[in-house]
């Protein structure tokens, strides 16, 4: 199968790289004979404006994008989210491991993940999986604390209380140009093989079409030291193994319709992942290799207009239909048989509206209805059916140095289950203020601040599974407050930001989940009220070095949190730290550049931490830190555009989990190469 992929994609390539040749040779010739000079020709980038009422944002964001996101040695979109402030991500280990983001201990059901502007939504756990995202065709990854600031957005934007918008490339041509084709294969360790092709096609001068198409292999094989010690010091486990059953076999396709209006745009998306993979579980009870496996099937179909009348009014509207499927078999003789097949569906449609009411002051008005379905072929399941429907109102006033943004969004929440046998409805009003304060004229330094409260309704598998779901959980709700500042300076040549945030989150009635045992099963409980108080730190520095002719970029953040169960007081583990969430984190990248070779190094540091309720040395976690290094050059080759790649992967090899008992790869290589054409 693989041989014959990157037979096809070799094909594919000569092809369009022929028919490429061909229509730049056509192009230069009429150039010519109408007088045209080709070596006068300046080509500027596309730029498009859609309507001034988009831009007015708050609360500045975290950003990856372009070439920092090729400075990173991550596969996927979870890897890249490692280096913003205030994230910590769920790794089980592996190139097919589930990863998932919990942004400021919030809890990852806490956190929205836009996909070109839609929410990716899974009723059945409120969890996506980041891994099943590739960076291959992504231009941009944001994380927005709180919201964001912006107001023309869907309201289920503004009901979440964080937010992770992927933002996929668009096509872009020069003069002359109607095709872009770029190949890319990578091999590495755990017999890791990715190749993908991106193909990007101007069909008219205001429609392009791109698609993308991914296949995945890996072994999932890696050495690691398992050590364990006693209560007393003494050593229980000093061993090396091979980590077992974390194999995956996985394919993406991605299609894109983008159109120009005046004034406006459309974009039609058609999704497809198909996987396979061995889930490795938890090394305990001097079990080292499991039996569970897992097949997921998802796709998704989603469609976007915008259109902008005038100055004063824009509108927005959106689509979706995705269709799930998951099965699970845990085929292992020390446990009772499992084999289950999961289909949930998902229907959603939203309208958003802003209109300026007067010069500095804008308002919208937006509405989202989802229905969400879920089926399984499990004994006594519940066959669950939602209907959500959100109504959200904001605006915004900016006058001069100030800015100020307020919105309410309402909530209401039905569930149905199978010949009704259980009803739950739930309702919620949650506004939110923001501000932003610029002291000086030169806007180089800003003050902000926000409050905010959200909430979230427990999912499928809180409520209804036979064996884990509780009826009586609670729904989850959390207040923020935020106070911050960002400095973002010139001095010369030298370019540097930093931003700082004090914040305060009290969740209450806060549902907790973690394995089971079993990877794919979840213990769900109400821990109640959760303390949350932090510091989050980022900075960047660009430098050129003129007289070498390099250049040379920084970017570092650091957070500290202080999460707390303050339930009851006559707990154990009162006032004691949740589970896996550090005091401390911190990341750094470095890159160098000079002429067509670059140099990127990036280090990860994650501090103490205790995987159960109660901090006991028991449950101790130590820190852990890692250093990845990685070089590419950039050469020309029968005049395509290549780039070739090497990686060294945690160099100093660590030996760490970031859940317990789940181990993480050691040093590994990897090397890619990518044609553009």
């Amino acid at each position: 199968m693989t041989c014959r992929l990157l037979l096809l994609m070799l094909c594919l390539v000569q092809c369009v790289a022929t028919q490429s040749q061909h229509t730049g040779r056509e192009g230069a010739a009429e150039a010519r004979q109408q007088g045209g000079r080709m070596d006068s020709l300046q080509q500027v980038g596309e730029v498009v404006i859609l309507s001034k009422l988009t831009f007015r944002e708050v609360i500045p964001t975290q950003k990856l994008s372009g070439e920092e996101l090729q400075r990173l040695s991550a596969l996927s979109v979870a890897d890249a989210t490692r280096y913003f402030s205030g994230v910590q991500l769920k790794d089980y280990g592996g190139v097919g491991g589930v990863k998932t983001v919990d942004v400021r201990s919030m809890g990852t059901n806490h956190l929205a993940v836009s996909y070109d502007g839609i929410v990716l939504g899974n009723a059945q756990n409120g969890q996506t999986d980041l891994g099943q995202f590739s960076l291959d065709n992504i231009e941009e990854v944001t994380l927005c604390n709180g919201q964001k600031s912006a107001i023309f957005q869907a309201a289920s934007d503004f009901a979440s209380a964080s937010s992770v918008y992927i933002r996929t490339r668009m096509p872009r041509f020069a003069v002359g140009e109607h095709t872009h084709l770029k190949a890319r294969v990578k091999y590495g360790a755990s017999d890791l093989l990715r190749t993908s092709l991106l193909w990007e096609e101007r069909l008219t001068p205001d429609v392009s079409l791109s698609t993308n198409a991914e296949f995945m292999t890996a072994s999932g094989k890696y050495r690691f030291r398992y050590r364990r010690k006693n209560l007393d010091g003494t050593v229980a486990w000093d061993t090396t193994a091979t980590r077992q059953n974390g194999d995956i076999h996985a394919e993406r396709m991605e299609l894109n319709l983008h159109g120009m209006l005046e004034q406006g745009q459309w974009q039609l998306k058609g999704y497809l992942y198909n996987s396979a993979r061995g889930i490795p579980g938890a090394i305990v009870n001097n079990v080292w290799s499991r039996g569970e496996r897992q097949q997921d099937l998802n796709t998704f179909y989603q469609a976007s207009w915008q259109k902008s009348y005038g100055e004063r009014f824009s509108t927005r509207w959106l689509a979706k239909y995705a269709f799930y499927q998951t099965h699970y078999a845990n085929r292992d003789t020390t446990v009772l048989p499992v084999d289950n097949t999961y289909r949930q569906q998902e229907l959603y449609l939203s309208t958003a509206n802003v209109v300026e009411l007067l010069p500095g002051w804008s308002a919208s008005l937006s509405y989202d209805l989802r229905w969400n379905k879920l089926n399984a072929d499990t004994y006594r399941f519940a066959y669950p059916t939602r209907w959500s429907h959100l109504l959200s109102a904001a605006t915004a006033i900016d006058y001069r140095r100030l800015k100020i943004q307020a919105s309410i969004v309402g909530s209401y929440i039905n569930d149905r289950t199978r010949n009704n046998h259980q009803r739950k409805n739930d309702s919620q009003l949650t506004p939110a203020l923001f501000a932003n304060l610029y002291p000086f004229k030169g806007k180089w330094l800003s003050l902000r601040a926000y409050v905010k409260q959200s909430y979230r309704m427990p999912t499928f598998n809180d409520l209804y599974y036979t064996d884990i779901g509780s009826a009586a959980l609670r729904p989850e709700r959390a207040t923020q407050y935020d106070v911050g500042l960002l400095m973002d300076r010139h001095l010369g040549e030298v370019h540097f930001s930093l931003q700082a945030d004090l914040y305060y989150n009290k969740v209450k009635d806060k549902i907790i989940a973690y394995p089971k045992g079993q990877q794919f099963r979840w213990t769900m409980l109400n821990l109640g009220e959760v303390d949350i108080r932090g510091l989050d730190m980022a900075g960047s520095v660009a430098l050129p070095l003129t007289r070498t002719g390099a250049s040379l970029s920084l970017r570092a953040q650091y957070t500290y949190q202080r999460a707390i169960d303050i339930t009851n007081r006559s707990t154990t583990y009162y006032r004691d730290q949740i589970p896996y969430i550090p005091r401390h984190a911190g990341s750094l990248i470095a890159g160098l550049d000079w002429r067509s070779l670059s140099l990127n190094y990036s280090f990860i540091y994650t501090g103490e931490r205790w995987n159960a309720q109660e901090n006991s040395q028991y449950n101790y976690m130590q820190p852990w830190y890692t250093s990845d290094l990685s070089a590419a050059w950039r050469f020309r080759l029968n005049g395509y555009e290549c780039r070739l790649s090497a990686e060294a992967n945690n160099l100093f090899d660590q030996q760490y989990d970031v859940i317990a008992n789940y181990p993480m790869p050691g040093r590994n290589f990897a090397i890619g190469l990518e044609v553009k054409i």
